[in-house]
């Protein structure tokens, strides 16, 4: 079975919505990336620090095959992000304290060093030092693909330019998309896919869109981590073998179901 190394934050997250719901789940990008490659059929590793605040996180009724030996736990708060959503979905405000996650550049360093999965996804936001990471996945000559979250993409995507022609996927929003189209020659990307909230989602190609999937039109209950679900089941199918058209359709569906249920709740220990 295919392993998937997810390397980013778990988080406590608060969410908000403009008709006044608000849920505390447990979240991060590198928890729900990992956790759609599960349950899409491959073995995941989240690469992360939690802290004592998440004491429970191993408890919970994970996918069988996500492998939480990933996740460091140290004493301290957790990342923590307070988000604010409009009525489009998108985000309008956001708030975050790192706690633990500080340590998480040196973490996934010392873990890369093992070079014991077979692709690694980079979930680029703060605080890791991506280009560290980044710089250690080129010299090693590992397979890896990066995500970014709008309001630090600009920078990150900056932060990864020298690598970004060296992924074999990149996963933005239509926005995010944007500040990638200023920053890098999409042509020389190998994957791009393109999310926009109900809208299609596109794959592109050397920047020539190839596919497009439009998501099921459902009630939406919980929109956060929705991108990270989409791209955690593309890499899954296509570490399998599935064809990128294929797996887009697979991811697709994924992202479309998670945004019709309700996140993981927050338990404080």
């Amino acid at each position: 079975m295919p392993c998937l190394g997810v390397i980013g934050n778990i988080s406590i997250d608060t969410t908000r919505y403009p008709d006044g719901r608000s849920h505390v789940l447990i979240g991060g990008a590198a928890l729900y990336v990992a956790s759609a490659a599960a349950r899409a059929g491959a073995t995941a590793r989240p690469v992360a620090v939690a802290g004592s605040d998440l004491a429970g996180l191993h408890a919970h009724a994970w996918p069988a095959t996500l492998d939480l030996s990933g996740v460091a736990m140290m004493p301290g708060p957790s990342c923590r992000f307070d988000i604010t959503y409009g009525s489009d979905g998108q985000i309008i405000a956001l708030t975050a304290e790192y706690g633990t996650a500080t340590t998480l550049t040196a973490h996934a360093l010392t873990l890369l060093a093992r070079a014991d999965c077979d692709h690694w996804h980079v979930c680029c936001r703060r605080p890791l030092d991506i280009g560290q990471v980044l710089d250690r996945l080129m010299m090693t000559g590992q397979r890896f693909s990066l995500d970014f979250h709008l309001p630090s993409a600009a920078e990150q995507i900056t932060a990864a330019k020298a690598a970004l022609p060296h992924a074999e996927a990149v996963f933005v929003n239509a926005a995010e998309y944007q500040l990638l189209d200023d920053r890098v020659a999409v042509n020389d990307l190998p994957t791009v896919v393109v999310s926009d909230g109900p809208g299609a989602v596109i794959l592109l190609r050397h920047g020539q869109p190839v596919g497009a999937e439009l998501p099921k039109r459902h009630p939406v209950v919980e929109v956060t981590g929705a991108g990270d679900t989409l791209a955690g089941t593309f890499l899954a199918e296509v570490l399998h073998g599935t064809p990128e058209r294929d797996a887009l359709a697979a991811a697709v569906t994924a992202a479309s179901r998670h945004t019709g249920t309700p996140g993981v709740p927050y338990n404080p220990p």
